[in-house]
């Protein structure tokens, strides 16, 4: 859920691995009585998708297309007909980039520091779609401005009586001491980070410095630091002039070079006489294509067999990252590789049994862990008319938490109630089980603070007006860690999902109008 081969070469290789001979077992019991997914040919599938030969499938390197390529060649096998622009392969152009530090130091009136890039510091190159960009370079006196804040509900303004322009500001990406919990939580929250990063930039300053925990800092200067992601249609803005200040993030620790001598014993902002920072920094792309893997089985019906319902989940994952007890592969067990075979057990039950009347369309999108990337390409650009697909069933993170209680987002969290017919038709198929999950829906609002409707793929299929339900159990303690591992999957669950899923696009497909809402024409 929502984290160097040249583009002829990862083509190549592509289609090298989907055509060599060999393809891998479809599973245990892949002829079983029942058509729906079973444990068995769940957990060899997971445990051989989510093998560290795989490296944590991270989209833009190698091991992502043998993801890519490995999926497909299950489909050829299964005797699923090839869905994307190139075969099993939708094109996904992006754009790779790294951030290579040349200058990173603090001069204080007692001598030179050196920072390290991705220890001590890391920058944002880039502040989201349509933004202007930050500079790369900055050299300047210091100020300190405390929380960065101007709030009168709490009498604080921490910019009154500092002159900031044309300086590196530092701020403490805290929450002032003395407010409730509830308070702090909003304040410390990404969207009031921005906000402050954002009453900064109107300053004019050199560069803006956020001073955040050890703990948050780590995992954000890991993916800064790291290899960077972006789809190809923001290759224009990289070619913009840089008017932004310098954007960067740093570790909060006491004694700091870039904090007045007082602090935390005292919170106020002030010029830090004689204390400069430099850094100088390049940021090198290049364009590579990834690739969503698409499949499609055919309907019976000889006109809605051109309608379809559409199925997904991510392959890709976060790669590799920091050792932990020598482990350094994030495997991604549960994120996404439980959804990704889960829907290859589907695809096998539509392919080896009786069709409905509307074709079934599988997707796996790479990318997701990059910002949905695969899912928004190929919805921007589908292999079928994308007013042919009726309904989007998303499976992310589908193999832990107890037994019983499974996660729905959809039904109530999609605009105009779009997607209200839809989880009706799906707490129906539920209920008929022999053993019911029974439904969260704690999640199934725009307006919960994990914002869990907007953080997988289903997102970018409600926004073109399509019923979407996205299903999960929900994360862990080891959601995007190396401990998400095959060993801790719960695969009769994971099974009971699978069929669950599988008979809910089953009573889709043979609906003969669309899932509309009432009222709606």
């Amino acid at each position: 859920m929502h984290r160097i081969l040249t583009p002829l070469a990862s083509v190549v290789v592509i289609g090298l691995a989907a055509c060599l001979p060999g393809s891998p077992p479809i599973g245990a019991n892949s002829s079983p009585s029942r058509l729906e997914p079973n444990a068995a040919e769940l957990r060899s599938d997971l445990f051989a998708f989510a093998a560290d030969s795989f490296r944590g499938r991270e989209t833009g390197t190698p091991d992502a297309d043998r993801a890519a390529a490995w999926i497909a060649r299950r489909l050829q096998a299964l005797g699923v007909e090839p869905g994307g622009d190139s075969g099993y392969f939708h094109r996904v152009p992006m754009q790779r980039s790294r951030t290579v530090p040349k200058e990173l130091s603090i001069t204080t009136p007692t001598g030179k520091q050196t920072l390290r890039f991705g220890t001590d510091i890391a920058f944002l190159t880039a502040l989201g779609p349509g933004a202007p960009l930050p500079k790369l370079s900055a050299d300047a006196e210091v100020v300190f401005v405390s929380y960065g804040l101007v709030d009168p509900s709490i009498s604080r303004d921490d910019y009154a009586g500092m002159n900031v322009a044309g300086k590196v500001v530092v701020i403490a990406g805290l929450a002032p001491p003395g407010l409730d919990s509830a308070r702090k939580a909003k304040m410390e929250n990404p969207q009031m980070l921005l906000a402050r990063l954002g009453m900064a930039i109107g300053r004019q300053p050199a560069a803006i410095i956020l001073l955040l925990p050890d703990s948050v800092f780590k995992g954000i200067a890991g993916q800064l630091s790291g290899l960077q992601i972006e789809l190809a249609a923001a290759k224009a803005q990289a070619e913009t002039p840089r008017v932004l200040p310098l954007v960067a993030v740093a570790r909060l620790t006491n004694g700091s070079s870039l904090l007045p001598a007082a602090w935390p014993a005292s919170d106020k902002g002030e010029a830090l006489v004689g204390t400069r920072f430099t850094a100088s920094i390049t940021a090198e792309s290049g364009a590579f294509n990834g690739y969503n893997v698409v499949g499609i089985v055919r309907g019976s019906d000889p006109v809605l067999r051109n309608t379809f319902v559409a199925y997904g989940a991510h392959y890709d994952h976060i790669g590799i990252q920091p050792g932990v007890n020598g482990d350094s592969i994030a495997n991604g067990a549960d994120d996404d590789a439980s959804g990704s075979v889960t829907l290859l057990a589907i695809a096998r039950a539509f392919s080896q049994g009786p069709k409905p009347k509307r074709s079934a369309l599988f997707v796996w999108h790479v990318g997701e862990e990059k910002g949905l990337f695969g899912s928004e390409s190929f919805t921007k650009n589908p292999t079928v008319p994308i007013d042919s697909v009726v309904a989007q069933l998303n499976a992310d993170m589908i193999g832990r938490n107890g037994n019983d209680s499974l996660y729905i987002v959809g039904p109530g969290a999609a605009p105009n109630g779009q997607s209200s017919v839809l989880g009706t038709v799906v707490d129906s198929v539920n209920a008929a089980g022999s053993t019911p999950f029974i439904f969260d829906r704690e999640w199934d609002t725009m307006t919960h603070p994990e914002r869990i409707y907007f953080r997988s793929d289903h997102f970018n299929y409600a926004r073109k007006g399509i019923p979407i339900v996205f299903f999960t159990t929900g994360l862990h303690k080891q959601y995007h860690q190396v401990s998400d591992e095959a060993a801790l999957i719960n695969y009769d669950k994971m099974a009971r999902i699978g069929s669950l899923m599988y008979r809910t696009g089953m009573a889709i497909g043979d609906r003969p109008t669309r899932l509309k809402p009432t009222g709606v024409q």
